[in-house]
């Protein structure tokens, strides 16, 4: 499910009207594979480059911390991204939040995600609730394409997500 709001606010001190678009998207996802695997596999940064479409690189800055580069294209407008990604509030293997902030030529983007995994007859139950913000040019664009693409991105990183899982055999 996706819901979405735009929403107006100041961007900087030459621009005080700047487009922000604001959503939030849930969604559950079945894991083949044990919840613990699952756990391990969903907060390691080499898998996460892996299944984040347009991920470049991840870098480690701390202990669940990374500089994050990406490059995503919206309705034609494609874009670099440098940001951060952090791991908070580990609860091995039932849950964490995770934390992004990128910008980049297009526009800026802000999300918090609230990530819960649950055994079920061997396999894993990924619950995903995230809020995120959109801002600059790249918000401009319209609120339902953004929300769309959001929607396609999260599905495909659960997608590739689980191929990882599986070819990593239970």
């Amino acid at each position: 499910m996706v819901t979405q709001r735009a929403v107006f606010g100041p961007r900087n001190s030459c621009d005080d009207a700047a487009p922000v678009t604001s959503m939030k998207l849930t969604g559950t996802y079945t894991i083949p594979g044990p919840r613990d695997k699952a756990f391990a596999m969903i907060t390691d940064p080499t898998v996460l480059q892996r299944v984040i479409d347009g991920c470049e690189k991840m870098v480690k800055t701390g202990e669940h911390s990374y500089d994050a580069h990406l490059r995503i294209g919206v309705a034609g407008m494609k874009g670099s991204y440098v940001g951060k990604v952090q791991l908070k509030d580990l609860n091995v293997p039932e849950s964490y939040t995770l934390v992004i902030e990128g910008k980049g030529g297009p526009g800026f983007v802000k999300g918090t995600a609230q990530i819960a995994l649950t055994e079920k007859n061997g396999q894993t139950e990924v619950h995903c609730e995230a809020d995120a913000q959109v801002g600059g040019l790249i918000a401009a664009i319209g609120s339902r394409l953004i929300e769309a693409t959001a929607k396609r991105m999260m599905d495909d990183f659960f997608r590739k997500f689980a191929e990882q899982v599986k070819g990593q055999g239970s």
